[in-house]
């Protein structure tokens, strides 16, 4: 089995479907929304879209998804769309090459918990402890990462919609039968002005950081750490 690993779409519908446009070409068994699929500017056209996959997709639970703000509510159910997303804080999948892999938005037993790329060792080994896999694959800090840690492999994909990373895309992975890291390009700018051309929310704050000019990997792992820690 061969699995596109979407994360962190965040409702970014023109990335999300820069991304489709090239794992249809791959051919891959399932496509794994990792969760904060829909709380973004197209909540209930990302949800279509991902409908429109039918039966290959596998979807978690995102702390952002699960809190969806009044704004996301509202376009989801005029769209008759249900505003309760009824997904798994969990996903384990038999992966060629890899063995089992769990899929988790944050942590395998939290869906805000925050893990980074240079989480301690004895943190880790809490976090991780009892989880049945082989890998470990999760989002929610919007930085693509691959390690080996406290007895397993641990891969964050990056994210699709709001990526920390520097250089401007959509970032995602291929997993199976190794990890490979994909980036797609799009017109980030097209989507900005499409985004505040339906008026959505506080559009410089949600874009600045991670679209229009994007904070770095290291910088960003070193803030979320930080939050993790408690310093």
């Amino acid at each position: 089995m061969r699995i596109a690993a979407l994360y962190d779409v965040h409702g970014n519908l023109p990335a999300l479907e820069a991304v489709l446009a090239e794992v249809e070409r791959e051919r891959v068994d399932r496509i794994v929304f990792g969760g904060d699929a829909v709380s973004g500017p197209w909540p209930a056209e990302t949800l279509a879209c991902m409908n429109e996959l039918g039966d290959r997709v596998v979807c978690v639970l995102g702390n952002a998804d699960r809190a969806l703000e009044p704004w996301r509510r509202e376009r989801l159910g005029a769209e008759g769309h249900s505003i309760v997303l009824a997904w798994p804080l969990t996903v384990t999948l038999d992966v060629d090459g890899l063995g089992r892999v769990l899929f988790c938005h944050a942590t395998p037993r939290s869906d805000e918990e925050i893990v980074t790329r240079i989480t301690p060792e004895e943190r880790m080994s809490e976090v991780l402890s009892g989880v049945d896999a082989d890998v470990v694959v999760h989002g929610h800090v919007h930085v693509r990462y691959d390690r080996r840690v406290a007895g397993y492999r641990v891969v964050n994909p990056g994210s699709v919609g709001l990526p920390y990373e520097e250089r401007a895309g959509a970032y995602w992975a291929l997993l199976g039968p190794d990890v490979e890291f994909r980036r797609t390009a799009y017109d980030v700018g097209a989507m900005v002005e499409a985004a505040r051309r339906i008026d959505f929310p506080n559009l410089d704050e949600y874009v600045q950081a991670s679209l229009l000019q994007p904070v770095g990997p290291e910088e960003v792992t070193r803030h979320f750490e930080s939050v993790a820690s408690g310093a």
